[in-house]
């Protein structure tokens, strides 16, 4: 049960946070595409939400 409330938060944080990256980003800003943005941020949220939810216990 407990792994699945880390899972669970890891998934809000990448919800979270990738929504607001789209939202807010600019296409033609830098030489990075939208999707590999979002693709960092979204590992990032989820590895973030996951373990400070393990972790803070």
């Amino acid at each position: 049960m407990g792994l699945f409330k880390h899972v669970a938060n890891g998934i809000i944080s990448v919800i979270i946070s990738v929504g607001i990256t789209v939202a807010l980003a600019d296409e033609e800003d830098g030489p990075w595409g939208l999707g590999e943005v979002a693709l960092s941020v979204a590992i990032t949220a989820f590895l973030s939400g996951f373990f400070t939810s393990y972790f803070a216990k």
